[in-house]
């Protein structure tokens, strides 16, 4: 049911958007003349690399600078790759990843594979399932460039303060996602780009149905200031990304 669901919504969702999509591509290829797209290798369920698609919204060649989290002022976001992150745009070709069956609507986001190295054993239970367009945490996490705007090391940062609620959430997806699951989440995504307000408080209904930690919905409210603190399976805060 899940993949008949993932095939069905990623087609439909691509000709529905197709009016939106194609002058989108046409501006990010004028601004430079280099492609629209952005081929990015992320790491798939039981470790198996793919190779994701999205709209570009950096200038060529930006992954080359070693740096994988990205923040709002990150100088390598063009232009329009601002207003196409505001809108989550660039991840409307990941649907192609979903229907060529990488990838599912709902899941755990993917990661590259010099953060997957950095998984504790219990994080590389996020592995076990396809990667998703989206989870809870791209709802939780949507302002993810604000948190490490004003950060000297975003991917240190990134591992303190998001990756440990980020992957205790994947993991909770992995546990109990179902198809109803996937059409609340969905259904949250859509409601986020309007109201992230109201988006979050579904986050905690949900997270509420789930038995979840009170800690992880108290920070899924993100009504507090994000602190350093160990992911899933370590008593460690991160230090390094050695």
């Amino acid at each position: 049911m899940k993949r008949v669901l993932d095939i069905l919504v990623s087609a439909a969702a691509l000709i529905a958007l197709s009016p939106l999509l194609l002058p989108v591509l046409y501006l990010i290829y004028r601004q430079d003349r280099h492609s629209p797209f952005y081929v990015a290798p992320r790491v798939g369920k039981d470790g198996r690399p793919f190779r994701m698609v999205k709209l570009r919204s950096m200038v060529a060649m930006a992954d080359k600078t070693g740096v994988d989290s990205t923040s709002a002022c990150d100088p390598r976001i063009t232009p329009i790759g601002h207003f196409v992150r505001r809108y989550k745009l660039d991840e409307i070709p990941q649907l192609f990843n979903v229907i060529r069956g990488e990838m599912s609507l709902v899941g755990p986001r993917p990661n590259v594979e010099r953060e997957t190295r950095l998984y504790t054993e219990l994080e590389t239970k996020l592995l076990s399932v396809k990667p998703g367009v989206t989870d809870l945490s791209s709802i939780v996490f949507s302002d993810e460039n604000e948190i490490l705007k004003e950060s000297a090391d975003p991917d240190i940062d990134y591992n303190q303060r998001i990756r440990p609620w980020k992957s205790r959430l994947g993991l909770l997806y992995v546990d109990y996602g179902n198809v109803w699951l996937d059409l609340q989440i969905l259904g949250l995504t859509a409601l986020a780009l309007v109201s992230r307000e109201r988006a979050l408080a579904g986050v905690e209904r949900v997270l509420h149905g789930l038995n979840a930690e009170e800690k992880l919905s108290r920070v899924a409210r993100r009504q507090e200031p994000l602190l350093a603190f160990p992911p899933p399976g370590s008593d460690r805060i991160v230090t390094s990304r050695a």
